[in-house]
């Protein structure tokens, strides 16, 4: 039952659909109770179950896309960060699907193994040094989201900070990054001329 917060965590991050809002309060019960979340990131993972259940549904539908699908800097999938759209991301994602196959975990036909959701919801069947290992894999690439999901201030960046938390690492500083509300379409098409980690080697997420 320890990992059951990483599905908990997976289902904060997909869109908020009319079933994801039925199950909040079943998510925040999980999030309350874990071990694995410091009092501090549960504060805030809290405000944003109590954000994604808000207002009508559209209103939630439409903060999540606005976030998450108007470009790459906070795309929720992986090895766009790392590849772009480039031939190796293909070559990440065939590792990817193979790890998830020897792990006994399926993947729905329409799914994206690489799309963070994805991946911890595969990692709530693992165990708790799997998982860490795995998120350490892909620190760098959660704290870029993070750092960008604090620049927007928004309580998104909650899921963040307490992955890199069980990472082992510190969590973003939100006092040293300013807001960018007025220049979120000039960072974003920063990010589409060339993606983060760019000149970095790619690494495998297991």
């Amino acid at each position: 039952m320890i990992m059951l917060v990483f599905k908990a965590l997976s289902a904060l991050l997909s869109y908020p659909t009319a079933e994801l809002r039925d199950a909040l309060p079943e998510i925040a019960a999980v999030i309350a109770a874990s071990p694995l979340i410091a009092p501090s990131e549960r504060s805030e993972l809290l405000s944003l179950v109590d954000e994604i259940g808000e207002g009508n549904l559209l209103a939630a539908e439409e903060r999540y896309v606005d976030l998450f699908d108007r470009g790459r800097a906070l795309s929720l999938h992986l090895f766009e960060h790392l590849h772009g759209d480039g031939r190796d991301r293909g070559e990440a994602m065939v590792e990817l699907k193979q790890l998830y196959a020897a792990g006994g975990f399926d993947l729905a036909a329409r799914e994206l193994p690489d799309y963070l959701p994805v991946v911890l919801e595969y990692l709530s069947h693992r165990d708790i040094a799997e998982a860490r290992d795995m998120l350490a894999d892909c620190a760098h690439i959660l704290t870029a989201i993070g750092r960008s999901l604090v620049a927007r201030r928004s309580r998104y960046a909650a899921v963040m900070q307490a992955l890199l938390v069980l990472a082992g690492n510190e969590p973003i500083d939100a006092t040293k990054i300013p807001p960018v509300h007025e220049r979120i379409e000039k960072l974003d098409e920063d990010w589409a001329e060339k993606p983060a980690f760019a000149d970095a080697e790619p690494r495998q997420a297991g």
